[in-house]
């Protein structure tokens, strides 16, 4: 059996286009940081992605292999996900890319220690004679967060943010962006097979309680 997150954990990879809260459960990624216009031709963001499946495809493929991972089991590669911030705004501001910097993620199985991850890193580094040391294990414990599914293309997701603070608000929490809780997308879509206006994205704020 293989085990895909989108399924297993939808609460967090399909909530509904309502915004809702959600307590998101301390996870392991692979991830690369970087800064800059993620729609440039050679930005950082788009060479961190060719960075991070070499290295979900190689732990995900060990099972053909010699080495054999304690506990591993099947699992589909989870989709891209990536934090993003621009320095003194609480938010995103989309009308300055060039401003970004962000930490692109993929979710890894709990089976997937750091012993695995430099296994995963030393393969591909040997395999693609390229260099894989911007490549982190990373552990993070998001918390609580206000989130919803937003469909349509990203440069309209203002329209969702301003939906999930005034629920978020109604609710008596308040936004808690700072340097190390982050706006949230996760990519459920393709951009490269899919129309702009039916991209679906779920975006996550982190939020607390009101005092």
């Amino acid at each position: 059996m293989v085990i895909d997150f989108k399924k297993t954990l939808k609460h967090l990879y399909a909530p509904k286009t309502k915004p809702s809260i959600v307590d998101v459960e301390k996870a392991n990624y692979i991830a690369v940081r970087g800064s800059g216009d993620p729609n440039d031709e050679n930005s950082e963001y788009k060479q961190s992605i060719s960075l991070l499946y070499p290295v979900a495809y190689a732990i995900k493929m060990s099972k053909k292999g010699d080495y054999k991972i304690p506990d591993y089991f099947d699992f589909v590669v989870p989709p891209l996900e990536g934090f993003w911030w621009q320095e003194g705004i609480e938010g995103v501001d989309y009308a300055n890319k060039q401003n970004f910097k962000f930490i692109s993620l993929i979710r890894m199985p709990d089976f997937v220690t750091k012993e695995v991850f430099e296994w995963a890193v030393e393969q591909v580094t040997e395999k693609k004679k390229e260099d894989f040391s911007k490549v982190e294990f990373f552990s993070y414990d998001e918390g609580v967060c206000v989130q919803c599914m937003h469909v349509g293309p990203y440069d309209k997701e203002p329209e969702t943010v301003t939906k999930m603070h005034e629920y978020m608000i109604s609710e008596g929490y308040e936004l808690d962006i700072n340097e190390t809780r982050f706006h949230h997308e996760i990519y459920i879509s393709d951009v490269r097979k899919t129309l702009p206006e039916k991209l679906k994205t779920v975006i996550r704020h982190p939020i607390r309680k009101k005092s």
